[in-house]
């Protein structure tokens, strides 16, 4: 058995009781070949010195089960002394002077950083197709999509060229990477990871959150980011004990309010989608939990309330003078759509989008958790989704490929795509799972209840 594969709480236990360094960690992993498009740049020199240092010091009393068990971070997260691009050639050679509160608290881990994982321009489409790097595509299929925006931590944690990954989601942007890719994503509830210092959302979409191969490591990883900075606008309430720790409760007989019908296009669901969601509420009801058939919770008319914020938070992203030019099709599409948009204009799209989730979180307050499908086919091919010559149809394409996932980023509410599920030909299926808000605990419970029974638990794709 090689180190990858191990999960990462097995790494990490494996370097407190010394059978492995972090230093060898880093090598094991360093000397793996990327062959899923997951780094847009990498930072060898810069893990292995972490890893000396922490070797140095030695291990903390108090130091997570992550201490030493190295990651990446999404090209999005700005990384002091370290090229962040942001996924776009506009911002190719940029360096920034300063961190952010995802790059602090894994370092503050004891947790080298192996690169900078791929991510879309700016993090916006649901593919990872940059000009500043190859396609992150699925290892169970490399002709096909690794999803986005945080496509390349999905394909990294699913090659076994990561044990674990942060990502964010505005839209869906971690649990599409972990459907195409049959791993665990977790978005967390609105405010339980600080967007310090940019504050860059002022509308309150996304989240960081984590990808992993088993919900423990999910569980783990979030412990590492969660938390409240001084200065957040919004925080969620501190959990009763470690995320990691709420995975071995037994999250008791829940309701389970489920439907199909896809919130933000009007498409017809693959059959892959529809067994795996089926089998899921089968499963559930196996281990005991009641399952209802509930309505569409969010309206049509919150669509049009969510594409103005997006396109607001578009245009929040400019390029660096001069170099507008170097700004893709569908940024400069989704850009002018935002500038277009008048201040007061914004203020009610915001309201709206407000007015139509405070509905949602009434609908379903009966309920402990909601189950859908997480994307509405198997991984795309690469290439298949975008459109440089028709913005407007790309933009269509992504809504119908993913016409689940942002509705729980317009509530707030946590939600996880578990890997429960392939198709005839191999390639994963996940479904979604979102409890109310600042509910991780109960979510990461039944997960991993889930998780135990589930039939599908060879995660290890060809070429692992």
């Amino acid at each position: 058995m090689s180190l990858h594969d191990l999960t990462a709480l097995e790494q990490g236990d494996a370097v407190s009781r010394g059978e492995v360094s972090p230093l060898e960690l880093v090598e094991h992993y360093v000397a793996r070949a990327d062959h899923v498009g997951a780094f847009i740049t990498t930072t060898s020199d810069q893990a292995r010195d972490h890893a000396r240092r922490l070797a140095d010091t030695g291990r903390p009393t108090d130091a997570g089960p992550l201490w030493g068990v190295p990651t990446g971070i999404k090209d999005l997260h700005p990384t002091a002394g370290v090229r962040t691009t942001f996924g776009s050639a506009a911002y190719d050679d940029f360096v920034p002077d300063a961190s952010d509160n995802v790059v602090l608290s894994v370092e503050a881990a004891g947790m080298p950083s192996l690169g900078k994982t791929n991510t879309p321009e700016f993090g916006s489409p649901c593919y990872t197709e940059p000009d500043v790097a190859p396609a992150a595509v699925t290892p169970w299929d490399t002709t096909r999509t690794a999803g986005g925006s945080s496509g390349g931590a999905g394909a990294a944690v699913a090659a076994g060229l990561l044990p674990v990954a942060p990502g964010s989601d505005g839209g869906g942007s971690i649990r599409i990477p972990a459907s195409c890719c049959g791993i665990v994503g977790l978005k967390p509830s609105r405010g339980r990871v600080s967007g310090a210092p940019m504050y860059g959302d002022p509308i309150g979409l996304a989240t960081p959150g984590t990808l992993a191969r088993t919900v423990r490591d999910a569980a783990a990883l979030l412990d590492v980011l969660e938390g409240r900075r001084v200065g957040d606008p919004f925080w969620a309430p501190e959990p009763t004990t470690s995320f990691l720790d709420a995975c071995d409760r037994e999250p008791g007989r829940l309701r389970v309010a489920r439907f199909i019908a896809p919130v933000i296009a009007d498409v017809s669901v693959d059959p892959s989608s529809v067994t795996a969601w089926e089998a899921a509420s089968t499963l559930l009801e196996e281990l005991g939990h009641d399952v209802e058939d509930v309505p569409v919770p969010i309206p049509p008319a919150a669509v049009a309330d969510f594409e103005t914020c997006w396109a607001v938070l578009t245009a929040l992203s400019p390029a660096p003078p001069g170099r507008e030019d170097r700004l893709r099709p569908l940024t400069r599409w989704l850009g002018e759509r935002g500038r277009a948009v008048s201040g007061p204009e914004l203020g009610l799209a915001i309201g709206s989008l407000r007015r139509h989730a405070a509905a949602a979180l009434a609908a379903l307050a009966p309920y402990d958790v909601v189950l859908t499908p997480t994307l509405a086919r198997p991984p795309a091919l690469v290439g298949e989704l975008r459109d440089d010559a028709d913005p407007a149809r790309d933009f269509a394409r992504q809504k119908e490929f993913t016409p689940w996932t942002s509705a729980w980023n317009v509530t707030g509410m946590p939600a996880v795509s578990l890997p429960l599920h392939r198709t005839d030909d191999d390639l994963p299926v996940g479904v979604m799972l979102a409890a109310r808000p600042a509910e991780e605990e109960l979510l990461l419970a039944l997960s991993a209840q889930v998780e135990e029974a589930a039939p599908w638990v060879d995660r290890r794709p060809p070429g692992w």
